[in-house]
């Protein structure tokens, strides 16, 4: 069998030869580490680690024989196949610059993804979707059609076997039924304002308050709006010579860039939930 790269992550509590241990077992079956990094959070007592190596052995093989040490320490762990391209469901509503750099790097081959369903509350952005030729699903939305419109969600997410949901300004609130269903494989972004400029036009709220930074953030979902673990943020100067025009096309600027790094760092396996906060390699 020739050769594949394989990502192990794991995570246990911290305690003396976890590194030891594992990179012992993957010496002794064969396998050439590329990269290595770990962690241990003395804040919360944890270990993570996440190691990239490359192995003749079969996936299956290769988990069977780690069980051992994973039962010895307790791990929550996960064993990848670098060539296996994740599938994204991406949600959006009537703004469209995250999509739109999502979907430029996936048809550039920049992200090695696979993209089967795009779903929007509004049909906006169904030209883009159709350029790309990515099936494009309309789900509008009402109070009273709100648990319904997130059956088909979740419906979409089984049926098309989707690993991660990316909400690239979907402008709704997720009931707590759906996040907990999707908690850690459903990242969002917003701009780095809050919690203050809530509501509509945060870029304009801003500009009247003179603010001299603006910048973004992707975090996983979760029940708390808009305060999920955090996966990225970026921020960038502004000054009074911005306008709220002005100011709207720098902050989607990097809401486009945020969103993808953090999708970047979700595919390739750098990130480890650590309680309310995360672990990036």
């Amino acid at each position: 069998m020739p050769e594949k790269t394989y990502i192990l992550t794991l995570s246990c509590k911290d305690t003396k030869g976890i590194v030891a241990a594992v990179s012992g077992f993957l010496a002794e079956n064969g396998c050439f580490i590329l990269e290595s990094a770990q962690l241990g959070d003395a804040s919360t007592g944890n270990f993570f680690m996440r190691s990239v190596f490359t192995s003749s052995d079969k996936l299956a093989s290769l988990e069977d024989n780690f069980q051992k040490i994973a039962d010895e320490f307790t791990m929550d762990w996960k064993l990848h196949d670098q060539s296996v391209k994740p599938r994204l469901l991406l949600m959006v509503s009537k703004q469209g610059h995250c999509l739109n750099d999502l979907l430029h790097r996936y048809a550039s081959g920049s992200l090695a993804i696979e993209i089967p369903a795009i779903i929007s509350n509004h049909p906006d952005m169904e030209e883009m979707a159709n350029w790309y030729n990515i099936p494009f699903h309309h789900l509008p939305i009402t109070t009273k059609t709100k648990s319904k419109q997130e059956d088909q969600i979740f419906e979409l997410i089984k049926n098309l076997d989707i690993d991660l949901t990316v909400l690239a300004r979907y402008m709704q609130i997720i009931s707590p039924n759906l996040v907990e269903k999707f908690y850690g494989k459903a990242i969002n972004i917003h701009h780095s304002f809050l919690p203050g400029f809530k509501g509509a036009k945060p870029y304009h709220q801003a500009f009247d308050r003179g603010v001299k930074i603006i910048g973004a953030t992707a975090h996983y979902v979760s029940n708390e709006l808009d305060e999920g673990p955090i996966i990225e943020q970026e921020v960038t100067r502004v000054n009074h010579i911005h306008t709220p025009d002005k100011l709207l096309s720098i902050g989607q600027d990097i809401e486009s860039i945020v969103l993808t790094r953090a999708v970047t760092y979700h595919i390739e396996h750098r990130i480890m939930l650590n309680g309310t906060k995360t672990v990036v390699f």
